[in-house]
Parts: structure tokens; sequence; C-alpha cells
């Protein structure tokens, strides 16, 4: 089932509600792969209902060319959501309907989990998420929504915004969805060619480096060794590396033992920039 518009879907909503069913979101971009379908299976370990949202966001892009190059497939997502899971709801509404014709972000102070990376490489980036999921949640309404940790930053603003905007919905996160080379699930992946396919594997080998290396070494040392790996591979450009603490997401090079790390990646294969990140501590 497709729906377009606040008013059908809020009304569907009501009355699936009105059968005490637990309800479950899963915000997408669209162009949609297995990734999104481990998402939508663990939603649906928790709810009753879980209703997919396809729209891509203008107002989290800080590249007009990244958004107009941006995958966009509705009736193929919809045949694999339906062919997964036909009781799926799919929340494919226009920008005006999302916006209500004033499509610009709010702003927003999540602190320092969004200073660094993707907040200092993509600015306004989660200003413009923190708008779309604040309006999705107030449209669906959902008990429950589901992220993954694929974009562990954008998930942790997420748990913020919730907090700061009052909103009654639990955030949860899920593990990253990775392929047979570990190379984490992407709609950015259907831009890459077979031969950029096999160099993106380097994202996860670096991050696999840093967790082994990570009781044994400093992390200067960690973040030394990474850029290397990166310069002796002249097709793909490293933009950043970073191991922060999970509390406020601060990169850092002093090791505390009493603080999870997680190391942050961000690197660029031919045009299509790539990120992903992991848990070193545990």
């Amino acid at each position: 089932m497709v729906i377009e518009t606040k008013k059908s879907l809020s009304d569907f909503i009501e009355s699936e509600k009105k059968e005490k069913k637990i309800i479950g979101l899963v915000p997408t971009m669209g162009a949609l792969h297995d990734g999104h379908l481990s998402l939508i299976d663990f939603a649906y370990e928790f709810c009753d209902l879980v209703v997919v949202s396809v729209f891509v966001n203008p107002t989290q892009f800080n590249n007009p060319t990244d958004l107009d190059k941006y995958p966009r497939n509705l009736q193929k997502d919809e045949a694999l959501l339906t062919t997964h899971n036909s009781k799926t709801v799919i929340f494919a509404p226009s920008a005006e309907e999302v916006y209500a014709g004033k499509i610009q972000s709010e702003s927003y102070d999540f602190g320092s989990i969004v200073k660094f990376m993707e907040g200092e490489f993509r600015t306004g980036h989660f200003d413009g998420v923190g708008s779309v999921l604040k309006r999705l949640f107030d449209i669906v309404k959902p008990h429950k929504a589901f992220f993954g940790e694929k974009d562990f930053q954008q998930l942790m603003a997420v748990k913020k915004l919730v907090e700061i905007t009052n909103q009654e919905v639990e955030i949860i996160g899920c593990p990253t969805s990775r392929n047979e080379f570990g190379l984490a699930q992407s709609s950015r992946n259907f831009r890459l060619n077979d031969d950029e396919l096999k160099l993106a594997e380097i994202i996860h080998k670096a991050l696999t480096k840093a967790k082994l290396m990570f009781e044994d070494s400093d992390f200067e040392t960690i973040i030394a060794e990474i850029k290397t790996m990166f310069e002796n591979e002249k097709k793909v450009e490293l933009e950043y590396f970073s191991i922060a603490s999970e509390a406020d997401l601060t990169p850092t090079k002093i090791k505390d033992k009493n603080q999870k790390y997680r190391a942050f990646i961000a690197a660029f294969v031919g045009e299509v920039r790539l990120i992903d990140n992991m848990a070193l501590n545990y």
C-alpha cells in the first residue's frame, strides 16, 4: 500500500491504533536495498505494523548536485517492499506535502554530537535531518522509529531531537547491514560500478584495522596508519577518519579506559561519498 498524503496516512494510522497495534516507522530516502529490509525486519520484531517513508529530503543536502543525482525509483521500491512484506505501508509524500509549501529547515541545538565529522563537512545537514524527522514523527505518530547504526552520528542526533521536541517516539538503533565483503549497505552504492564497489572495500578494512589496533596502539598511531592506507590507494579519497567518544562524539587522541570509542570515516570513491563507523572497544 502506497499513501501519498498526510491526511490519508493519519486516518489509516488512527484506525490501526484503535486496534491496539504498535506502529513503527523506518524513514528512508528510497533506493531501497537489503539494509533497509533488515531494518524493516528488525522493526517487525517490536511492532505490529511498519510504515516506511520514501522521501528524498532536500533540506539535508548541502550539495545540490548530490541531491540531483540521488537515486529515485518509487516503483522499484514499492515492488521490493510488497514482495518482502505485503503489510508494510509506504508513505511517499511530495516535498510540498511534508513541508506545507515552505521547504526550509529549522535550527536545532544538538550540541557537540553534530559539531564534528558529518557536521563539519556537511553544513546544515543535521538541521535538515531534524526538520524532516520532526515532521514525519508528527505525521505518522509512531510508537517506535528505527535507524541504522551506519549513520551513528545521525542516530545520536535523532535521539537528541526527540528530547528537544518532546515527541513521544522511542528511537531504536539497528546493526549495520553489510555485504559479503563488509561494505555497509547504502543507497549510494547503486551509483558505483563493479570496480568502484571493490575499491570501496577499503573503508571496512580501515575500520577493522583500527579495531584490531585499539588495545595496543594510541589513537595518533591508529589515525596515522589509516591515513597511510588511503594514501596508498590513490583511487579512493579519504575525507576524514576520526576516533570519538560515544558519550559526546567529540574526536579525541587521548584514550580513557572508562569510555566507549567509535571510529568514523568518510571517503570518496569516484564522485560517490560513502560513510561508515565501527565500535572499537566493545
